[in-house]
């Protein structure tokens, strides 16, 4: 599944999707001092109507107004998904969510090569997602090369793993987030004790840990915490949810 994510971003760069013209302002919200001050469970809630786990999760609809229903219910920051492979994903929606929303947003993408942070700093992003598994397997000498680069544009980055080993690695890095995939991207299984496994014997520093995917209840914040990740990354189960506001809303009060 990795190798055909890559291979689908690089199909998306071959046909213009990430070429933007009007460049965007992004949030005058720091996400990592918004979540180190806030009391709460901090979750970045994900805008994505398809997966390749799922297939699709939602009915397209207005992008907007599912972006307004999560930040009414306490989401800290929007994550919004520009692969339109697989994930129905849209720089357009970007686009429409940023000119709507002060709110810090991430521009989840699979990220392969430059161009894309060039456009993540077009569309008015704060954030992008490097995932440590790509580049260890096609140029894992580049990963530090990326970070500097998308930090010259002023973005901060999260770099995600899922195994140890890659954790390990992306704990050397400058990235400035560090997520953990509950997810494995090759078998697209999901297990939250992915984090407690990959965080037991792991001493903590100041950068922020986020947990990803697989999170429906508050219980599993308060597990996922425990386990010491500071923030959240929800997307599928607020998706699929009849009411956004009330299940962000009841996530961010489990703590």
């Amino acid at each position: 599944m990795l190798e055909k994510l890559a291979e689908n971003s690089q199909k998306a760069i071959g046909e213009g999707v990430y070429e933007i013209e009007n460049k965007l302002t992004k949030s005058d919200k720091n996400i990592i001092n918004e979540i180190k001050k806030n009391p709460h469970a901090s979750l970045i809630t994900e805008i994505k109507f398809s997966s390749p786990s799922l297939g699709s999760i939602r009915q397209i609809s207005d992008p907007i107004a599912i972006a307004n229903s999560m930040i009414e219910g306490g989401a800290m920051g929007l994550s919004v998904l520009t692969q339109p492979y697989l994930f129905n994903g849209s720089t357009k929606y970007f686009a429409e969510i940023r000119r709507q929303t002060k709110a810090p947003m991430l521009m989840k993408d699979i990220v392969i090569n430059k161009v894309q942070i060039d456009a993540a700093e077009k569309l008015g992003a704060d954030i992008i997602l490097l995932i440590q598994s790509i580049f260890d397997r096609k140029f894992a000498k580049e990963i530090d090369e990326f970070i500097d680069y998308a930090h010259k544009k002023n973005l901060l980055v999260l770099i995600e793993s899922h195994t140890k080993k890659e954790f390990d690695d992306a704990i050397k890095t400058h990235a400035d987030l560090l997520g953990i995939n509950n997810r494995n991207l090759d078998t697209l299984e999901i297990d939250l004790k992915t984090t407690q496994m990959i965080l037991k014997d792991y001493e903590k520093e100041d950068r922020l840990l986020l947990s990803e995917s697989g999170i429906e209840t508050p219980e599993d914040i308060r597990f996922l915490r425990q386990c010491g990740a500071d923030a959240f990354l929800v997307g599928s189960s607020i998706m699929k949810s009849k009411d956004i506001k009330g299940l962000v809303s009841s996530l961010v009060s489990a703590i």
